[in-house]
């Protein structure tokens, strides 16, 4: 699906002072001075319209959330869709995860969505693949001991491909689903993705633990 560029996305963006983070770098091992709190800190990476990681902070106020995304028109939705209400708990990044390790310091982050990544099913692109070994490497460093990702997708190759990396790189896999809509979990919180494609195929969920260092 093409991504339709959103003339001066960035500037609105920007304008969003109370949910946008202009310079996420300098806010670096930092973010309990954002929010102004201790709370633990999820992130999402691939936040698209936003749907998710708003519904999570309204049910969920004593977490801290960041919403990343790549684009910013896509970045732009989510800002769009925040500015209905009013949340001291979400903030919103424009950010390739390849640099997250300039945004984040070791053990600053509790919990890593990622939701429905671009599966980039040529071969030839599985480095891209956002639970790729060097991905995975980066999340090790800025989770904290037992931190955790959460990952789903309707993508049953890139599903396979996580499992095998979490499991050689000495991960601890939890609640794996094969069917998460047919299984007996509770609290699931949708994507606008989600919702459009579940009813064509099954959903796939892991939770992968980070092992706690010595």
């Amino acid at each position: 699906m093409r991504l339709r560029k959103i003339k001066g996305a960035l500037n609105k963006l920007i304008a969003n002072e109370k949910y946008y983070i202009n310079n996420p770098i300098d806010h670096r091992g930092k973010w309990v001075e954002v929010f102004n709190n201790s709370n633990p800190i999820h992130i999402e990476i691939g936040c698209g319209k936003g749907k998710f990681i708003t519904t999570m902070a309204l049910n969920n106020p004593n977490i801290n959330f960041i919403a990343i995304e790549k684009y910013d028109s896509v970045l732009l939705r989510a800002s769009e869709l925040s500015l209905n209400y009013d949340l001291n708990n979400l903030k919103l990044v424009l950010l390739d995860a390849e640099n997250i390790l300039d945004v984040f310091e070791k053990n600053e982050v509790d919990l890593i969505y990622l939701n429905f990544s671009d599966p980039w099913p040529k071969k030839r692109y599985y480095k891209r693949r956002l639970t790729a070994p060097g991905y995975l490497e980066k999340y090790a460093v800025i989770l904290k001991n037992g931190g955790a990702i959460y990952q789903k997708t309707d993508n049953r190759s890139l599903f396979e491909y996580s499992i095998e990396n979490f499991c050689n790189e000495g991960w601890l896999l939890n609640n794996v689903s094969l069917d998460l809509h047919n299984d007996q979990f509770e609290g699931n919180v949708t994507t606008e993705f989600e919702e459009k494609w579940s009813k064509l195929g099954p959903i796939y969920r892991l939770e992968a633990r980070k092992r706690k260092e010595e």
